[in-house]
C-alpha cells in the first residue's frame, strides 16, 4: 500500500513539474487560435491574445524569443531580453503564450537585416536573396508564458 501511494504522489509531482509558468500570469482564460489570429490579424493588433501551439524554435542567444505553431500556422513571440527567458529546452513542447499583437512594417533593406539577424541567433547561413521584398510582419509582445510539457 505504501509503495502505492508513493507511485501516486510521485506521478503527482511530476505532472505538476511539467508545467512552467514565466513572466507574468496569463489572464485571459481561453486561447484564440494561431490560425483566427492571423487571419485577421488587423482585428487584434493592439489587443492582447493568447495562443496554444508547439514550440517550434526558441533564440539561442538569449531565449528571448519562441515561435509556435498550430498545425501550418506558426506566431513569433518577442519579449525584451532578460524579462522573460525561454528555455532551449521547451522545443517541442506545447505552450501557451499571452501578449499584445503588434504590427511590425519592414521596407526591403529592415526585412533584410532582420532576417539576418534571426538567422544568426539560430546559427544558420543566411541568403540575403531569399528576402524578396518589403514585408509587414505580425507577432506577439509576449508577457506571460506556460510550458505545459
Amino acid at each position: 500500500m505504501a509503495t502505492k501511494l508513493f507511485a501516486l504522489i510521485l506521478a503527482a509531482g511530476l505532472a505538476c513539474a511539467a508545467v512552467q509558468d514565466l513572466g507574468k500570469p496569463l489572464t485571459l482564460k481561453k486561447p484564440t487560435t494561431i490560425a483566427k489570429v492571423l487571419a485577421k490579424p488587423e482585428k487584434f493588433v493592439g489587443k492582447t491574445v493568447q495562443v496554444k501551439g508547439k514550440v517550434t524554435e526558441v533564440c539561442q542567444m538569449m531565449g528571448c524569443w519562441m515561435d509556435l505553431a498550430d498545425g501550418a500556422q506558426s506566431i513569433h513571440i518577442k519579449v525584451d531580453d532578460g524579462v522573460i527567458v525561454f528555455p532551449k529546452e521547451s522545443v517541442g513542447k506545447q505552450a501557451l503564450a499571452e501578449g499584445k499583437l503588434i504590427k511590425i512594417e519592414l521596407t526591403k533593406e529592415q526585412a533584410i537585416a532582420q532576417a539576418k539577424h534571426t538567422a544568426e541567433e539560430q546559427g544558420r547561413k543566411f541568403d540575403p536573396s531569399s528576402v524578396k521584398g518589403a514585408t509587414t510582419i505580425y507577432q506577439i509582445e509576449g508577457s506571460g508564458a506556460r510550458l505545459l510539457n
